[in-house]
């Protein structure tokens, strides 16, 4: 079993058995796995390549100084040291903390930006952040009028929930485990995301990402040269009415007794609708009598709730 790899690109072709062909593969992905690798998606390797290297230079100071940019928020922008988030307690799970740092923007893609805390090393790291999640917003909105063809919508449809979309850059450093981790305790304990598409670039090394199938097995996400795996949100499933899925996954812990580095660092952008969204069942998706499972929900306040949790560490 493996994760679906789509080409997107062909979505933007001129002939119409491409684009549904696309689109097909798409909603089957999302109905059977909520997960997906895509190709084809535009974003440039060199722009991907140095975002990481952003990332890794930002990491590889010294703690005091990325504890400059910490804020003892619940998931706003800023540095979260290792210890702060249990993603687990998000699905009611009292496990230990996970064994990641990361550091996260806001919405860097809009014109109107929020007040993000920008470090002063690596140079450039402001740039590089916004030139990436401005190209990955595009991609958003691209992956948004796939998604509306293969539920049966015109293409359009959610163009009037995205054009003042969220956004959350998180970039993520799993460093090495010198020490064994307590018990239950992983790099990112197993949980759903809470919003909309997540688009994630993966390295290749030890200790990554897995899926939970549908028969119980937790498969590896394989890392594919030049790919970006997509996965859908609690969002996605209940506007879709459980017919596409925000599936588990976690990220596990390299094999103990390797030599050499099994650290980790990846790219993570969380989307969403815009900020007022209320989430109710599309009408291609709702029942015989017209209705969902789930009540209307404002998108931002699930969300907001979803990462408190997270943050109650």
């Amino acid at each position: 079993m493996e994760i679906p790899l789509i080409d997107v690109s062909g979505f933007e072709s001129a002939n119409p058995a491409e684009r549904k062909a696309v689109a097909a593969k798409w909603g089957k992905a999302f109905e059977t796995v909520g997960f997906a690798s895509i190709v084809g998606h535009g974003i440039p390797e060199l722009l991907l390549d140095d975002v990481y290297a952003k990332a890794q230079q930002f990491f590889d100071q010294p703690h005091d100084v990325k504890m400059r940019w910490h804020l003892p928020s619940t998931g706003g922008a800023g540095y979260s040291p290792v210890g702060t988030e249990a993603v687990a307690r998000s699905m009611g799970e009292p496990l230990p903390p996970d064994l990641s740092e990361a550091i996260q923007f806001l919405n860097c893609h809009l014109d109107d930006k929020p007040d993000n805390i920008w470090p002063e090393s690596p140079p450039n790291f402001r740039e590089t952040v916004e030139e990436f999640v401005l190209e990955t917003a595009t991609l958003e909105r691209r992956l948004m009028r796939i998604s509306a063809a293969a539920l049966g919508l015109a293409e359009g449809y959610f163009e009037p929930f995205y054009d003042q979309m969220t956004t959350k850059l998180r970039l993520v450093n799993y460093p090495d485990q010198p020490d064994e981790p307590l018990p239950g305790q992983l790099r990112n304990a197993a949980h759903t995301d809470f919003g909309g598409f997540t688009i994630l670039r993966q390295d290749d090394a030890p200790g990554g990402l897995q899926v939970k199938f549908p028969n119980g097995q937790w498969v590896d996400v394989k890392p594919i040269p030049g790919a970006l795996v997509i996965n859908a949100g609690d969002l996605i499933q209940r506007w879709t009415n459980d017919r596409w899925l925000s599936n588990l996954h976690r990220v596990i812990n390299p094999p103990r007794g390797l030599t050499g580095s099994t650290r980790r660092i990846s790219i993570v952008l969380f989307t969403g609708p815009n900020p007022d969204t209320v989430v109710s069942c599309l009408p291609t998706c709702c029942g015989s009598d017209g209705k969902g499972k789930y009540p209307p929900i404002n998108a931002t306040e699930h969300v907001r709730e979803r990462v408190r949790q997270t943050f109650s560490v």
